[in-house]
């Protein structure tokens, strides 16, 4: 390794560390109403459906779709 590289190096990463990077002022509160175990399932298992379902018919017709008519 050159002698150099280490100077070249900070020279590089001198600037960097002087740039100041905004953030996000982000708070959040505690939810207005409490969602129900029941809620949470029927949710989770729409969403779930509504992505596994499309898919399953594809596959499961997958030779359908290959023929060429």
């Amino acid at each position: 390794m050159s002698p150099l590289t280490p100077l070249l190096l900070r020279g590089l990463a001198g600037p960097a560390r002087r740039l100041l990077v905004p953030r996000a002022h982000v708070h959040s509160k505690p939810p207005r109403e409490q969602i129900g175990t029941l809620d949470v399932a029927i949710a989770l298992t729409s969403c779930f459906l509504c992505i596994l379902v499309p898919a399953g018919w594809v596959l499961s017709n997958l030779e359908s779709y290959k023929k060429r008519e």
